[in-house]
């Protein structure tokens, strides 16, 4: 992790103010209300309780879906050897604002309960969490800072075997361009970590940049 600090020298100072980190995907088929941009500051003051489920996600949830996530198992773990990353995991839904819930705990990351669970057969399963607490010291997820394309990732499940992936892409984009495929429920199954990135500006409400990592599922 001592490549990591280096890396945040200078912006850690400034954690008690959090990063942003906007989410603004794009779904094609029936789901719960698309979330709306994730602030880290008021995620982190809300904890646990930002989690509640969305009004009318239900009715607007296909049921088909609901039972795909009703079989598939809730990860509890998320390990990334390679870089030093290791890190309880609990599922997240949106705040009262529609924006994702992120844990308030940078030792913990969130998974997005109302998208594909890692393991699932389709679709992105989405991983998020703080570079950084409010006290200035690193969160797990600023080890996303050291991982590379053909790192190892193992997500450990309630009450299932784990199951792994394989670093395939890294990238870092503005906080309000993430892609829309980042949420998606179809197509070929990844896991998607998301985190917020440098450069940090406060007058302009924090992180500027998202730092998110694609991983392929290894072979079972």
């Amino acid at each position: 992790m001592a490549d990591t600090a280096r890396r945040l020298t200078g912006l850690t100072a400034a954690a008690a103010a959090l990063a942003v980190l906007t989410v603004q995907p794009s779904l094609s088929q029936p789901s719960p209300p698309p979330p709306r941009p994730v602030d880290f500051g008021r995620a982190a003051s809300l904890g646990d309780a930002a989690a509640a489920r969305p009004p009318g996600t239900a009715a607007a949830e296909g049921e088909g879906a609901q039972q795909n996530r009703r079989q598939d198992p809730s990860p509890r773990r998320i390990v990334v050897p390679g870089a030093g990353l290791d890190a309880r995991v609990r599922p997240v839904g949106v705040d009262g604002q529609g924006s994702v819930a992120v844990p308030a705990d940078p030792s913990v990351a969130g998974w997005y309960r109302f998208g594909p669970a890692p393991g699932s057969t389709e679709g992105s399963a989405v991983l998020v969490g703080h570079v950084d607490g409010d006290t200035g010291a690193l969160g797990e997820f600023a080890a996303l800072y050291d991982v590379r394309p053909g790192d190892r990732i193992e997500v450990r499940r309630a009450g299932a075997r784990p199951v792994g992936y394989r670093v395939v892409s890294r990238s870092t984009v503005p906080r309000r361009e993430l892609p829309p495929s980042v949420f998606r429920r179809t197509g070929s199954p990844v896991l998607t970590l998301v985190t917020c990135a440098p450069p940090f500006v406060p007058e302009r409400g924090g992180y500027q940049s998202n730092l998110v990592v694609t991983a392929r599922p290894l072979p079972s």
